[in-house]
């Protein structure tokens, strides 16, 4: 069995007592049998989650009786109840058929012995797990990782692209020991939410694919000219705020800020922002915790920061705009130039992209370069060697709107320009219409990516009430963030 293609998620891991079957009201019945008296909430981290030895042991440092016959007594208890009484707990079933349905692997972890597991496996039917690790199988069980690695192992899966959906505290332990994602889903006892943890009050409703976003998140990249920062557009801010909450974008590059558009922006969505110079900025609804090019950059040229997408998940995020003329595609189609004399006139953003290209360098953390080229991509034209994205293809990076749109003609792209259906010179020539902006990639992998307008922009210079407040067209593209 592999996992589903579109879902980065590797396996999900579930514990059994309280998750999967409602036994934890067993477990703790056949507990107070075997006790003698009615347990309360001082007596849970000794009984929830723990192995039957583990309360054994505990039992009998109280009441002087051996460990091993109030194990055995504990066995009996408990597995009677099970025969006779358990139940699915809500959204269980559903969510075990929803992942077989993706091609998603399951199995079962649980601090029960083998031989009840093997009873409340054959309730839940047959086949329903690629594999399954009990109290019998490792030499030591939760808190400690050990079940949760041999379960990793067992399917071949690293624990970094798993969801553990556990019920207790040590349960979890177990599972973020192990470098699990959690979705914690308390059966007896309350659990707090943490970094990489979610916790839910069922299972009911929960998806493979929110499931995939636990263990590897998505992350939505956009690339965006401002244009001028927007001015030319009555109410710009309010519609650039829009915009990116439609593309429900998680980062944004932006050049053409006008100095003042990233804080502003970042603002207005309370998220954290770097502005580079009078030009160029990046906005990220999650934290900035390093920033990195040079601050005091030109109008031209690039900056970046690495985001936090997750406590030990790392990704820089570069912003770059070069050099807009000479224009390749109006010297091919106004001036008939051919494919030597384009290349020759591409050294300005050549040089401009191998410099932003020295501040990236080569470092382990994955990084996403987003900009305004202003130039073709060799990709799309075939007949002409451009050199500027031949260039970022040499240094390890790869277009993730073509990736995810092999085909130019098919999917050409565009990005130049929504507002700019004839030049602007006013002979009334149609305008080349390109793809110039891009959102490249070095070490994440793509699952989609589009070109983003909204509404039909009227054509310059009637653009002041244009919900499209660029000449640009912005381009955004989704990744999964793997280990």
């Amino acid at each position: 069995m592999t996992p589903h293609p579109r879902l980065p998620l590797q396996a999900v891991l579930f514990d059994m007592d309280g998750t999967l079957v409602d036994t934890e009201r067993l477990w703790w019945e056949a507990v107070e049998s075997v006790a003698g008296r009615a347990l309360g909430e001082t007596d849970e981290p000794d009984v929830l989650g723990r192995p039957v030895e583990h309360t054994a042991q505990w039992l009998a440092d109280a009441t002087g009786r051996p460990a091993a016959g109030l194990a055995a007594e504990l066995h009996r208890e408990f597995a009677d109840r099970v025969r006779t009484g358990i139940v699915p707990r809500p959204g269980a079933l559903d969510l075990l058929d929803a992942l077989a349905a993706a091609d998603v692997p399951t199995a079962l972890v649980t601090a029960s012995p083998r031989a009840v597991a093997g009873l409340v496996l054959d309730a839940l039917g047959p086949g329903r797990f690629a594999a399954s690790v009990t109290a019998d199988d490792t030499g030591r069980t939760k808190p400690a990782p050990d079940p949760y690695l041999a379960a990793c192992r067992a399917l071949g899966v690293d624990p970094a692209a798993c969801v553990a959906v556990e019920d207790t505290d040590t349960g979890v332990a177990s599972a973020e020991a192990a470098g699990c994602a959690v979705l914690a889903v308390p059966s007896l006892a309350p659990i707090a939410g943490a970094p990489g943890r979610t916790v839910r009050d069922t299972l009911v409703g929960v998806t493979p694919k929110e499931l995939s976003e636990m263990a590897v998140p998505e992350l939505r990249v956009m690339s965006w000219n401002l244009w001028l920062g927007g001015s030319r557009i009555t109410d710009h801010r309010a519609k650039q705020v829009k915009t990116i909450l439609d593309a429900r974008a998680d980062v944004v590059g932006l050049q053409e800020t006008a100095g003042a558009s990233a804080r502003e922006l970042a603002a207005a969505l309370g998220w954290y922002h770097h502005t580079a110079g009078e030009n160029l900025g990046i906005i990220s609804r999650y934290p900035i915790t390093a920033r990195l090019g040079d601050p005091e950059v030109g109008f031209y040229g690039v900056a970046g920061v690495r985001i936090a997408v997750r406590p030990g998940r790392e990704v820089d995020v570069w912003t770059a705009h070069l050099h807009y003329t000479p224009y390749g595609p109006y010297e091919y189609h106004f001036d008939g130039l051919g494919a030597d004399e384009l290349v020759a006139h591409e050294q300005v953003r050549l040089g401009q992209l191998r410099e932003a290209l020295r501040w990236i360098g080569d470092g382990a953390v994955p990084v996403v370069l987003t900009g305004d080229f202003n130039c073709p991509s060799h990709l799309d034209w075939t007949a002409v060697e451009w050199p500027v994205t031949r260039a970022a293809e040499e240094a390890g990076f790869h277009d993730s709107y073509r990736q995810a749109h092999p085909d130019p003609v098919v999917a050409p792209g565009h990005t130049w320009s929504p507002v700019h259906p004839v030049h602007e010179d006013g002979g009334g020539r149609p305008e080349p219409q390109d793809r110039i902006d891009y959102v490249l990639h070095r070490g994440l992998r793509v699952l989609d990516s589009r070109t983003w307008v909204s509404g039909s922009p009227a054509p310059w210079p009637e653009v002041a009430d244009n919900d499209w407040p660029s000449d640009h067209a912005a381009v955004v593209t989704t990744f999964a963030v793997e280990p």
